[in-house]
């Protein structure tokens, strides 16, 4: 008798140590709290403080997110695809000054905005990317064009501006991508870069070209969604790294680094230093972790991440899986990001 009870308590408190251990559900996964899902949205991540947010600023953030999920809902619940309401959130964003995709593009070194975006069916795994491109209003309808009106992957630079205008795309003046603001940020990274000095020896910091800036690479915007015949797709839209040179491109056009959707296993959109989430293989690295080993899509996901942070690298991440799970780690100060559930229910995040 006395043995049952000891057992039985050990069971409790195995229990109650298990609860207690749990990660909050709103930032990592609706397993435990069975909440469905359909869509997670994010619009970059990096040094966002509430103490230099101003209310005005951060309502506006919130209503550009709010309607983002608004319209990628709407066309879940009206039985497009996943692939639709990827898209459809994704122009919310891209045609806001507010994010670092399409009208909020940052600029490159020269002056210019140069921009990339990916779209993945979890389906059949199918992908279309463009990098670079100048001229398309919107790069993720490029990047689904790509996918669906070519039998490429990937296109790049002039080339892909040629085809999206020959897929009937809407073609603007490379003048629609300027903002003050972005203009502004470009002229402080230039001014931060010429204080900068090169060394290769010793043991001060080498600053190697077109790399450094880590402060105003952030504003990717993300999408990730689960449709009602189950299937999955993601998409990612950016402008890059402000002050980038030399024809940069950075993860979220590359299939498997900073986009990657798959029905066996998650829709991962990701945001941040470009150059590490390449190096890490990050998106198609959580969805390995759940294909070969079984990982839920949270602990994979956080899993992922810290080895990226291990290597220097820092950002965040959206992940759906198939049952409408989500993750959305993060190791910077804040991320722009949004849900919504199947019933509707939106929440919207900026701070960590």
């Amino acid at each position: 008798m006395f043995k049952n009870l000891h057992i039985l308590g050990l069971t409790l408190l195995c229990a109650m140590l298990a609860s207690c251990s749990q990660t909050d559900s709103s930032n990592t996964s609706s397993a435990d709290s069975g909440t469905k899902y359909v869509m997670v949205i994010h619009g970059g991540a990096g040094t966002i403080l509430k103490s230099t947010m101003t209310p005005e600023k951060e309502a506006a953030y919130k209503a550009a997110l709010t309607k983002a999920l608004e319209t990628g809902y709407a066309a879940i619940k009206n039985g497009k695809t996943s692939l639709d309401a990827v898209e459809a959130t994704i122009h919310v964003l891209e045609d806001s000054p507010l994010f670092n995709a399409g009208k909020g593009a940052v600029f490159t070194h020269d002056g210019k905005n140069e921009m990339d975006a990916a779209i993945m069916d979890g389906s059949n795994l199918k992908a279309g990317s463009v990098a670079g491109v100048t001229v398309i209003k919107n790069p993720i309808s490029a990047a689904r064009a790509v996918m669906e009106k070519s039998e490429h992957v990937m296109m790049a630079g002039a080339g892909a501006d040629k085809f999206a205008k020959q897929a009937g795309l809407e073609i603007v003046d490379p003048s629609y991508f300027f903002t003050q603001e972005r203009w502004d940020g470009l002229q402080k990274a230039i001014k931060e870069d010429s204080t900068k000095s090169v060394l290769d020896h010793g043991n001060k910091k080498t600053y190697k070209l077109g790399t450094e800036n880590k402060d105003y690479k952030f504003g990717t915007v993300g999408c990730v969604a689960l449709d009602n015949k189950g299937n999955l797709a993601a998409g990612t839209s950016t402008g890059g790294m402000t002050n980038k040179k030399f024809g940069r491109i950075g993860d979220a056009p590359i299939i498997g680094s900073g986009t990657y959707a798959n029905n066996a296993t998650a829709a991962i959109s990701c945001t941040g230093w470009g150059e590490f989430y390449i190096r890490s293989v990050v998106a198609h690295d959580i969805s390995a972790l759940m294909e070969y080993k079984g990982l839920g899509v949270a602990e994979a996901s956080k899993m992922v991440l810290d080895k990226m942070a291990k290597l220097g690298g820092d950002g965040g991440l959206i992940a759906l899986d198939k049952k409408g799970n989500i993750a959305m780690p993060f190791n910077t100060e804040g991320m722009y990001r949004g849900t919504i559930t199947a019933d509707g229910k939106i929440d919207v995040q900026i701070y960590k």
